[in-house]
């Protein structure tokens, strides 16, 4: 048998090389909105509120993981930051979207946690999932701030929150791999705002 891995190197060296080009295109375009939602959920968190994160499937996976880095730690010790992924609890999620309809799971959790002046990121690769638009509709009426991650384009999504941050990519990987590399900047950058480096 013939071998094909210098094959599935080289794609792998092409996986990364579309990655990083993605990044950098994100970083070129949206860094000054990366910086104003940093600031945005500084403030938010200065004032005694808290960030909801809500998604589906690897975006469910990323509002834990970013939720994480607030309540635990990202570089440095400092005081935890409240931050609830909306996803993490099976036992609400499965009681709500037996009794509301999956499209309402994300918003009766913003109706049980958001309070005004918390902030509320909608993760969505296509901007386009009904239960993540139904959560932003409730956290505006609720007097949330809102934050998108999403990509193609941004879909319903960017035009429904007070701030998009989109990733200029179709590839479903890709953009999933940014939203993380965005949700580290932007731990990183209220980290620095609340607890600055002596």
């Amino acid at each position: 048998m013939a071998d094909r891995s210098g094959d599935g190197a080289a794609r792998v060296r092409a996986i990364f090389e579309e990655s990083a080009r993605v990044k950098r295109a994100m970083a070129e375009q949206s860094a000054d909105a990366i910086a104003r939602a940093a600031a945005m959920v500084a403030e938010s968190l200065r004032a005694g509120g808290r960030v909801l994160l809500f998604g589906n499937g690897g975006s469910a996976s990323d509002a834990q993981h970013i939720a994480g880095e607030f309540c635990g730690r990202l570089s440095r010790e400092r005081p935890a930051l409240s931050a609830i992924a909306l996803t993490a609890n099976t036992s609400d999620l499965t009681a709500l979207g037996n009794d509301y309809g999956f499209e309402r799971v994300f918003a009766r959790l913003v109706e049980a946690h958001g309070r005004a002046g918390d902030v509320a990121i909608a993760i969505s690769t296509s901007g386009n999932s009904p239960n993540v638009l139904a959560a932003v509709a409730t956290a505006r009426e609720r007097g949330l701030r809102t934050i998108a991650f999403s990509g193609r384009g941004g879909g319903k999504l960017a035009g429904a929150v007070e701030l998009a941050l989109v990733v200029p990519s179709d590839d479903t990987q890709r953009i999933q791999e940014s939203h993380i590399a965005v949700g580290h900047a932007l731990a990183e950058l209220v980290d620095d705002a609340l607890f600055p480096r002596s």
